[in-house]
């Protein structure tokens, strides 16, 4: 079955197509960062601007890459929610009008299974069940996946996003936006080891996360040592990076051990930070886990991840139909 997918619940505009859930003959990902840079965060309005002038051309270029006609796409894929109503809206339209006007089947999906699924679209996926930790800009989270659209939350974040937090703290250090990449470059040059900040574990035997704790105290240190500022930042960084880091991966080896779960898979766009990719691994072999990683380009908001958990929601005979809508915050 070949699938249509649409992606556009925050500021990348994009479409894929996806072969039985599992290949992928095109992806095409535009992003807005360059628009929403000067303010140092994402601006709905703009970013529904810009979905509505990029949904058309990236589709377009969805099907040139993949070197297939219009008419032999079987069915139609597109993020339903969680995310910006707006933007989620161009989307979603654009992908209900594709869909009715040539007759097509189309489902509307959660932006986070499409993430939880971005695993299947490598090589060696994991077998059912697994758990999952899904970290991004938006949502920090852990599953218990027991199918392609059976997941169970296990723990979440209750403020702050891991990504959210990388943004805020290298907004407060004048780095610019976004912030993930940034500190990430930044921290390998500083030491972990040399300004520590605490641990925000919670309750060590839950898996809810918090990180606002840690952004406050990233923020009381350079009100403090204002002097050092400048010869400290990759320190700085570096540890706060190494204190998120820790906390996310004693999480989900501790998910996992608790599920008697032998696989783990991490996901989302924070996924692509490589001390995290390095930790969770670390960790994982020590308790004898197999770990599983999308590559760094299926670890930020695509299409293909859209379009694959999406044909086995119409493998199953799940459809959407013309009164459904979108939703900014649901949960899985």
């Amino acid at each position: 079955m070949i699938i249509l997918g649409i992606e556009t619940s925050c500021d990348e505009t994009a479409a894929a197509v996806v072969i039985d859930g599992t290949r992928i003959l095109s992806s095409v990902v535009s992003s807005q960062i360059d628009v929403h840079h000067p303010y140092g965060g994402v601006v709905p309005e703009l970013a529904s601007r810009k979905h509505i002038e990029a949904i058309v051309p990236v589709f377009q270029q969805a099907i040139r890459e993949a070197a297939i006609g219009l008419d032999q796409i079987d069915a139609v894929a597109v993020t339903r929610g969680p995310g910006l109503i707006g933007s989620l809206l161009v989307g979603f339209s654009f992908a209900k009008a594709l869909a009715m006007s040539r007759g097509l089947p189309w489902v509307g999906v959660s932006h986070l299974k499409g993430h939880i699924d971005s695993v299947f679209l490598e090589p060696d996926p994991p077998p059912f069940p697994y758990v999952a930790l899904l970290v991004s800009g938006g949502h920090t989270s852990i599953y218990h996946v027991n199918s392609h659209t059976d997941a169970s939350l296990l723990g979440q974040t209750r403020d702050d996003a891991a990504g959210e937090a990388f943004d805020k703290v290298a907004k407060m250090l004048g780095l610019g936006y976004p912030g993930g990449g940034i500190v990430s470059k930044l921290a390998e040059k500083g030491d972990p080891d040399k300004i520590k900040f605490t641990r925000p574990y919670l309750n060590r035997s839950d898996f809810d996360f918090s990180f606002s704790g840690i952004k406050t105290a990233v923020n009381r240190y350079i009100q403090k040592h204002p002097d050092r500022l400048k010869e400290n930042i990759s320190n700085i960084v570096a540890g706060f990076q190494e204190a998120v880091v820790e906390v996310l991966a004693y999480k989900i080896i501790n998910a996992a051990v608790e599920k008697q779960c032998v696989h783990i898979a991490l996901v989302g766009g924070v996924a692509a930070n490589r001390r995290l990719r390095e930790k969770v691994r670390h960790e994982a072999r020590a308790k004898g886990l197999n770990i599983h990683i999308p590559s760094v380009g299926l670890c930020g908001d695509n299409a293909a991840m859209i379009a694959a958990v999406g044909y086995h929601y119409l493998k199953r005979g799940i459809v959407s139909g013309l009164k459904d809508d979108v939703y900014s915050r649901q949960p899985i």
